[in-house]
């Protein structure tokens, strides 16, 4: 598997919901199993089969986040020099050529992205036509609405 794009920040996000599976969860569904067992019959036990599948959706998610972080390649944005690029993890201000409005994207990995809260995948069509560009180019973007264009108003490495 190829190493794949994280920041820093999302790296600690995944690590913290790794431990607090490991932690918090595992022990619940591991003691929600062992009281369902108590009740008796196992086959017509719903409490019991709720619990398992429980467990098994825990533990497959534990294990995609190891796999996750051991094949990630951590950048910290706030390391690199600030040379008005955009670069992976760098938040970018851009104005819509058409309406002026202004929208800020932070580039982030895929595992990331969530686009009410601003953080585009790298992956996106956004993001890989902003990547290498300077503060004031102009960005063209071919979205599924049609052509659009962006102007780069600040590029920020926070």
């Amino acid at each position: 598997m190829n190493k794949v794009p994280l920041t820093k920040q999302g790296a600690e996000k995944l690590r913290a919901e790794l431990q607090r599976l490991k932690t918090v969860e595992r022990p619940r569904i591991i003691q929600a199993i062992a009281e369902a067992r108590a009740h008796g019959d196992l086959r017509e036990n719903a409490e019991y089969h709720a619990a398992r599948e429980q467990q098994s959706f825990i533990e497959g998610r534990i294990r995609e986040l190891e796999s996750k972080l051991s094949h990630a390649h951590i950048i910290d944005v706030t390391q690199l020099e600030n040379n008005g690029k955009v670069v992976f993890g760098a938040t970018v201000v851009l104005a819509d050529e058409e309406t002026g409005e202004e929208v800020t994207y932070r580039i982030v990995g895929e595992d990331e992205a969530d686009i009410k809260a601003g953080l585009i995948s790298v992956g996106s069509p956004i993001a890989r036509a902003l990547i290498g560009k300077e503060e004031g180019e102009v960005a063209v973007v071919q979205a599924p609405g049609g052509r659009r264009t962006f102007e780069i108003v600040e590029v920020r490495y926070e």
